[in-house]
């Protein structure tokens, strides 16, 4: 009987000190993974019966913990595991079985022999429930037997129990392997998490006591955001001229821009800034401004003929503001002064095969200031439509509005066609005030009252065709045609302008091109030089590329006719041809690209 009570004894201290070991766990075993594993085996050399054959040889208890980070190597940790050691090696040893404790990383093994029990009558103290020795409670054998004595328990029960309690603790593994995967879950959506409260704090931090800081950096990224739509350009076109014909007065007829003979010179030097529409960013609108200063100016926009008050526009190019109308694939309409579209040739000469311009640059309209609306049909077809003041004319000379429609055609990647009609009326109905002084009327100098009689009210048409074709990455053709008729009156008899122009250019390498222009003209009426003759010209150009952004070009350029015109160093005396030889130098800079 009394060996019963020690074996029920010791399973409830084997209860108690694992549930005690389960605390400790739980509490302090986070840094390693734990495991308990106890042996039982038969008594050694003792001779007596084994009372509990049945049980298992060894019973072992997996982990109940996860490791997370500190050491088990720890001197606190050392001690509560010692504490659970004594305690658990307590509880068997007052249950009267024969212990042996060994320490390792963590790891216990008790090992006890199964005990053959002998009834003692001395009296014994009572183990307290906290597997150490409290009052000495003794207990006679009197006392003893009026006891009631508990049920005894069979060797199939007691092990019924410890199944029972092998379960408990395997559903206590799971469960802690649960809340280990839970955990490992948490820390890899910890640094999404840690950014969301970083994000918030810097939110609260400028909404608190940053806002002025907030508000220089959304003005900041505004002109970042304006600059990075526009480009501010800059271009410098000099040139040094020789005449071999050495005119009088070191000019050289029937050019635009190399207007100056034995001469270092000034072409132009221009300012483009140019905000262009952004659909996609949503911006439907824009602008461009070209500011010109040097003989360019004087030739292009300075000319009495056709301006009013031409010292009033003279520096500016161009200035015209665009709006993309959400009709279709969007139209873009333009307002302003623009140069004009009509001739193969443009201002820049970057843009162009040679350093000097052909006749009908010089003859056909420079500029415009009106209305202009494009829109691209589809992928090959643009049409363009103006409306005008007249041909380089900032402001009208006779109230009628010029009109044109031009189509651009695409019909492969190597070819582009241009196709123009303009139709105007090109004469003034008043004499212009040059030069003013104090106005006459309440109004600005220079505006003229003094109307011409009879007032001219002839047409002036241009029918103008030109093509590009890239034969090869290499090789580049252009072709020009140009029909141009003009009456003073309705009924008087007609001037005409007719010819063409062919050009070519060779890339040699990236930095040296050859370019050449051949062209014709006939001026019937001397609507183009003043005189009806027939002008031909051809020029070879040598261009060499130093870098992006500057290039040298070496001219040679025959002009001639089949009349005396062109001076010579002798007043009064001409002849029939020119010959130049031109060096022109061209820097520019800024991030818009392609022609200007």
């Amino acid at each position: 009987m009394f060996g019963q009570v020690l074996a029920i004894a010791a399973a409830l201290g084997l209860t108690y000190g694992l549930l005690r070991l389960r605390q400790f766990i739980l509490t302090y075993g986070k840094s390693q993974r734990t495991s308990v594993r106890i042996h039982l085996r038969p008594p050694q050399g003792g001779g007596g019966e084994t009372v509990m054959e049945e049980w298992p040889r060894e019973i072992e208890f997996v982990p109940l913990a996860t490791p997370v980070s500190a050491p088990l190597s720890q001197p606190s940790d050392k001690k509560q595991w010692e504490m659970v050691s004594v305690l658990l090696g307590g509880v068997l040893l007052l249950s009267g079985l024969e212990v042996t404790n060994a320490q390792n990383q963590g790891r216990f093994s008790g090992s006890f022999p199964l005990p053959t029990v002998t009834p003692t009558p001395t009296p014994t103290p009572r183990p307290s429930v906290y597997g150490r020795f409290g009052p000495a409670e003794l207990y006679d054998e009197k006392e003893k037997k009026d006891e009631k004595s508990p049920p005894e328990k069979t060797d199939s029960t007691i092990i019924e129990e410890l199944k029972q309690m092998r379960e408990i603790m395997q559903q206590l593994q799971a469960r802690v392997h649960e809340l280990e995967n839970q955990l490992r879950n948490a820390k890899s959506s910890a640094p999404v998490a840690e950014s969301n409260v970083n994000e918030v704090v810097r939110t609260t931090e400028v909404s608190a006591g940053n806002a002025g800081k907030a508000a220089q950096a959304d003005a900041d990224r505004s002109v970042l955001d304006f600059f990075r739509g526009t480009t501010i350009n800059l271009t410098f076109d000099g040139y040094y001229g020789y005449n071999f014909n050495r005119p009088v007065g070191r000019i050289n007829l029937l050019r635009a821009y190399d207007v100056s003979s034995n001469s270092f010179s000034l072409n132009q030097a221009a300012v483009v800034i140019e905000r262009a529409p952004d659909v996609e960013a949503g911006r439907r609108f824009g602008g461009r401004l070209d500011l010109m200063f040097g003989q360019a100016t004087e030739t292009v926009q300075g000319n009495p003929a056709n301006e009013p008050r031409p010292q009033t526009y003279r520096n500016v190019w161009q200035a015209y503001g665009t709006y993309v109308a959400p009709l279709g694939k969007g139209l873009t309409v333009d307002f302003g002064k623009f140069a004009g579209s009509l001739g193969y040739e443009t201002n820049y000469t970057k843009d162009n095969f040679n350093y000097s311009r052909a006749y009908f640059f010089n003859y056909l309209p420079f500029y415009h200031f009106g209305i202009r609306a494009s829109y691209p049909v589809n992928d090959k077809l643009t049409a363009m439509y103006w409306l005008v003041n007249g041909a380089n004319q900032s402001e009208d000379f006779n109230g009628f509005k010029s009109q044109a429609v031009l189509l651009t055609i695409k019909p492969s990647s190597r070819v582009t066609l241009q196709t123009n009609y303009y139709a105007g009326q090109e004469q003034r109905d008043v004499n212009p005030a040059l030069n003013p002084g104090f106005a006459s009327l309440p109004t600005q100098p220079g505006l003229s009252t003094d109307v011409i009689r009879p007032t001219p009210d002839g047409r002036f048409h241009v029918l103008d065709a030109y093509g590009t074709f890239n034969v090869t990455d290499k090789l580049t053709l252009a072709l020009e045609g140009d029909y141009v008729i003009n009456r003073t009156f309705k009924q008087a008899a007609p001037a005409r302008v007719w010819g063409g122009t062919a050009y070519a250019k060779y890339q040699f390498t990236p930095k040296f091109s050859l370019g050449g222009r051949f062209e014709y003209l006939a001026d019937r009426g001397g609507l183009f030089s003043g005189v009806t003759q027939d002008l031909k010209e051809h020029t070879v150009t040598a261009e060499y590329k130093f870098g992006e952004g500057f290039l040298g070009r070496i001219e040679y350029r025959r002009d001639y006719s089949n009349q005396p015109f062109f001076l010579t160093n002798a007043p009064g005396l001409l002849k029939k041809e020119q010959n130049t030889a031109t060096l022109g130098l061209v820097w520019w800079f800024g991030r818009k690209e392609g022609s200007w």
